[in-house]
């Protein structure tokens, strides 16, 4: 049997890149809704600034969606990451981020998306030992050291804010 058997198809599929990538990860099942940075936050006993939030964003001219992985604690300042991705962002509805990533908003996960997906790390996340970050799922989470989280994702770091 396999190790993903028990959880949803989404948070499998984590689980198998996860592991696809060398990163060892243990996905928790919250007793509460992880929607939220501030929900994720309480669920799992952590700082805002640890919980990294998953936002999907379409490039304004090319259509491209890009993956930011944000900490919780922090509010994405829009010019500063069109500068930093070469085109201005759009926040896209949620059919637009199902059809991205394969996650629904809420669940959607630093890896494991159906396609590639350029990404780019908030440095913040770095100010902790460990983060923790969606699995696929508004109850499925799991902690992850930052540097590996950035190895496994292939993200380019910088300032959000």
């Amino acid at each position: 049997m396999s190790m993903t058997a028990p959880y949803p198809a989404a948070v499998a599929r984590v689980a198998t890149a996860a592991e696809a990538k060398g990163l060892t990860i243990k996905i928790v099942e919250t007793a509460r809704s992880a929607r939220s940075a501030e929900e994720a936050a309480v669920a799992v006993g952590a700082s805002v600034g640890q919980i990294v939030k998953s936002l999907v964003f379409r490039g304004k001219d090319s259509g491209k969606p890009y993956l930011l992985l944000v900490s919780g604690a922090n509010r994405v300042d829009e010019t500063l990451m069109a500068r930093h991705l070469g085109e201005a962002l759009e926040r896209p509805n949620a059919a637009y981020v199902r059809e991205a990533t394969g996650f629904a908003i809420g669940g959607v996960a630093p890896l494991g998306a159906s396609a590639a997906i350029t990404t780019f790390m908030d440095e913040d996340l770095f100010q902790h030992a460990t983060v923790w970050a969606a699995a696929g799922s508004p109850v499925h989470v799991f902690e992850v050291v930052p540097l590996q989280l950035r190895s496994a994702t292939g993200a380019a770091l910088g300032r959000v804010k």
